[in-house]
């Protein structure tokens, strides 16, 4: 079956819209072709992300369920393969946006959820420490192209005051892989012993396997960009390419491939530097969350089941949080005050969990404020910076480069809660607050920047402040 016998079997066979242009589409026309837009690409992208996210924290599970055990893990091994997983993440993330364009998204993002489920099967037969090592790095290779190849393809279907909602209804699919993957492997630790395999064995088989599945829906529902799609009709394609084009500016393809000389920006322009800080900032604690979480429960004389299950509501709680800030910002176009907000519920979850060792409820309360906090602030701060960037080449470089540099806090909480600080974790919980002030710096000075910029150009430009992109006049939103 083809990618569009498939698409017509599930949104239906594609008729001809009446031709339709940014200057004549009426509202009710608009409302159409944006849902049109929205069914396709963001259950799919959602999907993705939840699948990705599922296999790459899947290993927080495992370990409760034995995994240090039988493969003899010592002091820090456990922390250093979860960190090994950052490291092609980290370097990669450009070179995999520029792929992306070249072969187009539904081939190069389904080709990597496959192989990144066969890395998650692998990982079930591991028997040392050494393969461990690999399949995550392995894990990290494969899975490094798919958030900011999926923020890039976002970027270019919707205009600015769009975008939040959609790039946190794709972000928080992760999150609800965090409360689906506490109930499944709560599901597969009833499997011990099932086939001579281990529990913790099962739940790295058992996802990968699921992520086949993610990879095949893939290669034939995920869109392209709107100049390659076959769905909409002529006139609507047109719509869409033009509405962009009054937004941020050219939204056609500028040249076949990103060169060196495009990447200068990254070291000319500071707004890169502090957009990707932003998210270095909130990613350290959310990591740490979903690494750590089940250990922390675990820490707080839960069971093993309860333990999993007692991060489900935190999830859903964090979900609906961050899709209603989310839409209040769209609505007013504004995304500096909501993270500051974001970034002052998570530190005073984490001052809460530091000072309430003998109340287990006000701790548990304190994970719903920490969680909804950062999973509120981090696509915020993504939908931020690349509400920014203007055309293919910007948003390709900056939404990869911001994810690439922001996962270093990934790595960085891997490291966070280790076995000797346990229950009370004095030292992690310290550095996410300080990880979290330096998202609020960096935010400022970001948000000052543009307002200064802005300001500059709107007294040399006589009011209609911009940047110079092509023949298109940018202006840089808050």
């Amino acid at each position: 079956m083809s990618k569009n016998n498939l698409q017509n079997e599930l949104y239906g066979p594609h008729v001809p819209d009446v031709e339709v242009s940014s200057a004549s589409v009426t509202s009710l026309e608009a409302r159409r072709i944006l849902t049109k837009i929205d069914l396709r690409i963001l259950p799919i992208l959602a999907l993705m992300a939840m699948i990705a996210f599922l296999d790459r924290v899947s290993i927080g599970n495992a370990a409760i369920f034995g995994l240090h055990q039988d493969l003899g893990l010592k002091g820090a091994q456990y922390n250093f393969a979860l960190c090994i997983f950052f490291i092609p993440y980290i370097l990669f993330e450009i070179p995999s946006n520029a792929l992306l364009k070249r072969f187009k998204p539904h081939r190069f993002i389904s080709f990597n959820v496959f192989m990144f489920a066969l890395t998650t099967v692998l990982q079930g037969f591991v028997t040392n420490y050494h393969e461990l090592l690999t399949t995550r790095f392995c894990l990290g290779l494969f899975e490094c192209g798919l958030y900011p190849g999926c923020y890039y393809l976002i970027g270019m279907w919707y205009k600015r005051d769009e975008c939040q909602k959609r790039i946190t209804f794709f972000f928080v699919g992760a999150i609800i892989s965090i409360a689906f993957g506490g109930l499944l492997a709560s599901a597969i630790g009833k499997m011990e012993g099932f086939s001579g395999l281990r529990a913790w064995r099962w739940i790295f088989i058992l996802e990968g396997s699921l992520t086949f599945v993610a990879a095949g829906l893939g290669y034939f529902l995920i869109p392209d960009f709107p100049e390659d799609i076959t769905w909409l009709s002529p006139g609507e394609k047109e719509w869409v390419q033009n509405r962009l084009l009054e937004d941020v500016g050219e939204s056609g393809i500028e040249q076949k491939s990103i060169t060196i000389r495009d990447l200068k920006v990254l070291y000319k322009d500071y707004k890169f530097i502090l957009g990707a800080i932003m998210y270095l900032s909130l990613a350290t604690s959310i990591y740490s969350f979903a690494y750590f979480g089940p250990t922390i429960l675990r820490g707080w004389d839960y069971s093993l089941t309860q333990s999993q299950l007692r991060g489900v509501p935190i999830a859903f709680v964090a979900w609906f949080v961050a899709m209603i800030v989310a839409t209040v910002s769209d609505r007013f176009l504004h995304r500096y005050f909501f993270i500051f907000g974001s970034c002052i519920c998570t530190i005073i979850g984490f001052i809460i969990i530091m000072t309430t060792h003998s109340h287990p409820r006000a701790q548990y309360a304190s994970l719903f404020l920490i969680f909804s906090g950062v999973v509120t602030g981090i696509p915020l701060s993504v939908c931020y910076f690349q509400a920014n960037l203007s055309g293919h080449t910007q948003r390709a470089i900056g939404s990869a480069f911001q994810v690439s540099v922001g996962n270093i806090g990934g790595a960085i909480s891997t490291f966070l809660f280790m076995a000797k600080d346990a229950p009370y974790y004095v030292s992690g919980y310290t550095i996410c607050i300080g990880f979290t002030v330096l998202a609020l710096v960096s935010t400022t000075l970001y948000t000052a920047g543009i307002m200064r910029e802005n300001r500059i150009r709107d007294e040399m430009q006589g009011g209609e402040g911009g940047v110079e992109e092509g023949e298109k006049q940018f202006r840089y939103v808050l």
